[in-house]
């Protein structure tokens, strides 16, 4: 356990920075908002947080449009305050993980703004142009995740540009060496600020395919559960020319070549592929390329214990030498309590998705709000920023309702985010839940969440060691963690009813004693769970 890197098993807790902590009473979150909210983020035992983008930017995609890599948007503070989180977090032994949007910019960068304005300057090549086809249409099918064709026509130089999101997000070309070798310059910026790694953002996005081929059609059967809008038709493609390119992979040991300079720094990059577990694999090979990844594959519409342990199993089986990050919620789907749990929102359901997301083998991605059980909240119409959820309404609702503020104390203004107007409402559904109510509550969503982070660091198993999958009922996952010397039964219903396992004859466990955890009724190799039960035993 001491030789592992710090980031094999750690929990990373995912910070929206809009919505955490408003310091200066602008309706919005900021960095120093961060810094004063740090020793509570350290109570809950994480080891880093993930800072979602905080850089100057037009915000249209919200700090997903970068218009300037080494800038501090003024809403969130300056350099010297975003210093200052680096220096306070690693006072309480967190580590610092930014985000990095290398695939795209914002159409206000400098960088485009002299890019479109001829075919002959300097970065004339920074972006990905096209001519139109003969009759004035875009070069190819490709579409934008967002909605529509993924070319813009840009008059100023006749021509397409790419963009794979909004038509303000023009795509990088990175068959220009030039661009590379400008894009791992800004990533050491940061790094030599003393960030201890970059989560990359659509990293499989940076590259396209060169010959521009149209991408084929997906069959109507396989366009489900595809993480888009029903309305959307970016899942009709396969998207196998516009993304996830062989060309990215030298790219990113080059990427990795640059991280190692700064030892103990991480990557954590976004996988959204047509098939993203494989790519996972791949993105993590042979130790030279990402750290770590995570992809959207239990981001899922619905819970299913055979459906994670498929996901599972099938990462395990392909992964080799890599190392997994899972993730049950972020910034960009509804929250999981309302997506797995419906209307019941049960706290003892949320109690142990927590438990479980910490269980699996890999590190964990925590957003912020979890630790206390928040919904989805619901988002008026005329309340909407986000321009996904602004284009598809109302069948789609956007990503709103999971990035709402925080809720600190239910007897203050705006739930002690902020006393002025915030930039999207505080949800009623979210007071009860406010951090403050549950602080002094031994029963806490909260409290169960602090306890079991800091026992699951004193677990070699968990922490590091390897995973199998158990026969169980439906809708009961129990799986066995190895490490060394020890081994752990994990077992958790994800039923509202009393379920009862018949364990394998071979298996001898015995409950394990700790402080807030549950424990394992084992009588006569038979395993008793309560409704959300999640417990735990030490195999002898």
């Amino acid at each position: 356990m001491q030789q592992a890197p710090w980031w094999r098993g750690a929990v990373i807790y995912q910070v929206y920075p809009r919505s955490l902590m408003d310091s200066n009473d602008d309706g919005i979150g900021d960095l120093p908002g961060i810094i004063s909210k740090l020793d509570y983020i350290a109570s809950l035992g994480v080891d880093a947080i993930w800072v979602s983008p905080f850089f100057k930017s037009p915000m249209k995609d919200f700090g997903y449009d970068i218009s300037d890599y080494r800038a501090i948007d003024p809403i969130f503070g300056t350099l010297n305050d975003f210093d200052q989180l680096i220096k306070q977090a690693h006072a309480r032994n967190i580590k610092i993980i930014i985000d990095q949007v290398l695939s795209h910019t914002s159409d206000q960068h400098a960088w485009f703004e002299e890019s479109r304005e001829s075919k002959t300057n300097p970065k004339a090549d920074w972006y990905v142009w096209a001519d139109a086809k003969l009759d004035g249409t875009p070069p190819n099918n490709w579409l934008a995740i967002f909605g529509g064709s993924a070319w813009e026509w840009e008059p100023r130089r006749c021509q397409y540009y790419l963009h794979n999101f909004l038509k303000s997000q023009p795509d990088l070309n990175y068959h220009c060496p030039a661009v590379r070798k400008q894009m791992l310059e800004e990533v050491e910026f940061w790094l030599e600020r003393g960030v201890d790694g970059v989560r990359l953002d659509a990293i499989n996005f940076c590259f396209h395919d060169k010959e521009l081929r149209n991408n084929p059609v997906n069959p109507v059967e396989e366009r489900k559960g595809r993480g888009f809008s029903p309305d959307n038709p970016y899942a009709y493609q396969r998207h196998i020319y516009d993304n996830t390119r062989p060309e990215n992979l030298p790219f990113l040991e080059e990427l990795r070549a640059v991280m190692d300079r700064y030892p103990g720094s991480v990557t954590l990059g976004e996988i959204g592929s047509e098939e993203s577990l494989k790519t996972m694999a791949e993105y993590t090979a042979g130790n030279q390329r990402l750290h770590m990844a995570y992809s959207f594959e239990l981001l899922v519409d619905n819970l299913s214990a055979s459906y994670i342990r498929d996901t599972v199993e099938t990462l395990e089986k392909n992964l080799g030498e890599g190392w997994p990050c899972w993730a049950f919620g972020n910034h960009d789907v509804p929250r999981v309590m309302s997506r797995w749990g419906g209307e019941q929102q049960s706290p003892d359901m949320a109690k142990m998705l927590n438990r479980l997301l910490l269980s699996l083998r890999g590190s964990v991605c925590s957003y912020q709000g979890e630790e206390l059980g928040l919904t989805e909240a619901v988002i008026q119409q005329h309340e909407l920023q986000d321009p996904y959820g602004i284009t598809f309404w109302p069948r789609f609702k956007g990503r709103d309702g999971c990035r709402t503020p925080m809720p600190w104390n239910s007897a203050e203004k705006n739930a002690g985010f902020s006393s002025a107007k915030t930039w999207l409402p505080v949800s009623p559904a979210h007071l009860p839940l406010a951090v403050e109510a549950q602080a002094n509550n031994k029963a806490s969503i909260l409290n169960s969440y602090r306890q079991f982070v800091i026992w699951r660091k004193n677990q070699p198993a968990l922490l590091l060691g390897d995973i199998t999958f158990l026969a169980a009922p439906d809708n009961v996952l129990i799986f066995v963690r190895r490490h060394e010397q020890q081994a752990m039964l994990a077992a958790f219903n994800l039923t509202d009813k009393l379920i009862t396992v018949d364990l394998e004859k071979k298996l001898c466990a015995k409950a394990m004693q700790a402080n807030g955890i549950d424990v394992a009724n084992i009588d006569a190799q038979k395993l008793n769970l309560a409704p959300y039960a999640s417990v735990f035993a030490e195999i002898m």
